[in-house]
C-alpha cells in the first residue's frame, strides 16, 4: 500500500494560532480517492528542523506532501529547506517570474523585490504551476520519497492538489479503489452502549467499525476496502438493526441539511426564537440553505411552558411561516421546546442537569 504522509509547517499552525484545516481537507479528499495518509507532521519555521524532518521522511515514505513555507518573507523556508535536505542550490524559475510579474501588472501593483524568492526552486525539482496565486510549487525526489511542496493558502493548495499533484500521483503509482465508507448516525445513544452490541459483529477481513462522538449524536462508521463492498452491504442492515430507534439519518449529510432539505421537500418555511441557544440553530441552518423566513436571539427570562408555546404560536402567525420554533433561557435546571406547526402547536420541557 502506498505510504502517503502530509507535513504542515509554520510557527502559527505549530503554536494553534490557527487551526489546520488543510490538513483536514488533505486527509478527507485523499481517503475518498484511494490514498488514505499514513501519518502527519507539524514543524514550525525553523530551517534545521524543516531540514531534519525531510531527510527523516524521505526514508520512510513513498510521498509527502509539505504545506506552507512557500511565501516571499523571511520565514518562509520551504524550498530552501528542500533544496538543503538534498544537498543542491536554489535557481531561479524565469518563466514564474515573468508570470509574477504579470500577475502583479494585471492588477496595477508593483512586484516587491521579495517576491522575486517565490521563483526561486531547488536545482532538481519540478515545478507545479500555482493558477491562483503567486506561490508556484515543486516536487522532487529525496531518496524513496517523492516530495510536493504547497502553497498554504488553503484555496491555492486545494486548486494544486486537484488538479496538479492528484493526475501526477495518478500517472506514476497503480492507485486503489476508494475505500467503502457506510455511515449512519444516532442520538441519545451513549458510545458505550453502541459499542457493546456493535464490537461483537464479525467482520469481514480489513473492515473497521469507527465512532465519532459529540453526544448525544454517535456518527457509525464502516469503512473497508472497495473489494469487501458486498460483505459490508450483507452486515450494514445488522449495524442498522443495533442502532435502533436512535438512528435519525443515514450517510455523509449532517443533521443542519437533512432539516433544510426535508422542510424544501415539504415546502415549509421557518421562524425561529432563541433564548439559551443564542442564535446557533439559526446559524446552522441558515448555512445548510434551510428556508428560514426570520430569527431572533432573546435575553433569557423566566417563562412556563405555557408562555413558550404561546409565543411560539403567535410568531408563526406574525411571520406567515409554515413552522415556528422557540428554545427558552435554562431555568431550575430545565429547557422549554415549542413547534408551532399548522396541525397544532407542540411544546415540552427537558431536564438538563449537565447543561
Amino acid at each position: 500500500m502506498l505510504n502517503v504522509e502530509m507535513l504542515s509547517t509554520g510557527d502559527e499552525v505549530l503554536h494553534g494560532q490557527i487551526v489546520d484545516t488543510n490538513a483536514a481537507w488533505l486527509a478527507d479528499f485523499f481517503f475518498h480517492q484511494g490514498v488514505p495518509l499514513s501519518r502527519r507532521n507539524t514543524v514550525g519555521d525553523n530551517l534545521d528542523s524543516l531540514v531534519a524532518i525531510l531527510r527523516e521522511r524521505s526514508q520512510h515514505a513513498d510521498v509527502l506532501i509539505v504545506n506552507g513555507g512557500l511565501g516571499p518573507t523571511s520565514d518562509d523556508l520551504s524550498a530552501l529547506a528542500a533544496a538543503t535536505a538534498k544537498g543542491e542550490g536554489l535557481v531561479l524559475h524565469q518563466a514564474w517570474l515573468t508570470e509574477m510579474e504579470r500577475y502583479f501588472q494585471q492588477r496595477g501593483r508593483v512586484m516587491a523585490p521579495s517576491n522575486r524568492k517565490q521563483a526561486e526552486l531547488p536545482a532538481s525539482a519540478e515545478f507545479i504551476n500555482n493558477p491562483v496565486g503567486t506561490a508556484c510549487g515543486f516536487a522532487l525526489q529525496l531518496n524513496r520519497c517523492l516530495m510536493f511542496f504547497t502553497p498554504g493558502v488553503p484555496s491555492e493548495f486545494k486548486v494544486m492538489v486537484e488538479k496538479e499533484i492528484l493526475p501526477r500521483l495518478r500517472a506514476r503509482f497503480s492507485l486503489p479503489e476508494p475505500p467503502l465508507c457506510l455511515r449512519l448516525t444516532t442520538f441519545g445513544r451513549s458510545e458505550s452502549d453502541l459499542a457493546q452490541r456493535l464490537d461483537s459483529l464479525p467482520l469481514p477481513p480489513g473492515v473497521t467499525m469507527g465512532y465519532r462522538s459529540s453526544m448525544p449524536i454517535i456518527e457509525l462508521k464502516l469503512t473497508g476496502p472497495a473489494t469487501q463492498r458486498e460483505a459490508m452491504l450483507a452486515l450494514w442492515p445488522e449495524v442498522k438493526r443495533v442502532a435502533g430507534q436512535s438512528l435519525i439519518f443515514e450517510g455523509t449529510e449532517n443533521l443542519p441539511a437533512q432539516i433544510a432539505r426535508r422542510l424544501q421537500e415539504r415546502q415549509l418555511s421557518l421562524t425561529l426564537s432563541e433564548q439559551y441557544t443564542s442564535g446557533l440553530l439559526a446559524l446552522q441552518l441558515s448555512r445548510a440553505g434551510a428556508p428560514v423566513l426570520a430569527s431572533e436571539v432573546v435575553p433569557s427570562q423566566e417563562e412556563t411552558l405555557a408562555q413558550t408555546a404561546h409565543w411560539t404560536t403567535e410568531r408563526r402567525s406574525n411571520h406567515y411561516a409554515g413552522l415556528a420554533l422557540a428554545v427558552s433561557g435554562l431555568e431550575n435546571e430545565h429547557l422549554n421546546f415549542a413547534l408551532a406547526t399548522p396541525d397544532g402547536t407542540y411544546a415540552f420541557a427537558l431536564a438538563t442537569p449537565d447543561a
